[in-house]
């Protein structure tokens, strides 16, 4: 996947050497809607270690990256007993394809 930082990634720890990063990818669409405009698709992702390290050292809102890596869904149970359903990208690999040269 190839898309647009929504917001700065921000390095968080979970336990212990444990680093976590969980982005959202703006991705727009190749083809148009019924009314003639081009939407856009927001996929979170999570990033481990080093690739969440290394994103958050060098990459801000509005980059371009490239995702590789699987899809992972699980069930979050409210306390009201509701179950809510998340889709993920876990990555594999993030290659960054674009940055500000300031």
């Amino acid at each position: 996947m190839v898309g647009r930082l929504v917001k700065d990634p921000e390095l968080i720890e979970v336990g212990t050497n444990k680093n976590v990063s969980n982005i959202t990818l703006a991705i727009p669409r190749s083809f148009k809607n019924m009314n003639g405009e081009y939407e856009t698709d927001f996929i979170n992702c999570v990033l481990w270690d080093s690739i969440a390290k290394s994103t958050v050292e060098y990459c801000k809102k509005g980059n371009i990256v490239g995702v590789k890596g699987r899809i992972q869904s699980k069930i979050v149970e409210k306390e009201n007993e509701s179950k809510k359903y998340y889709v993920e990208v876990v990555a594999e690999k993030i290659t960054f394809l674009s940055s500000d040269s300031k």
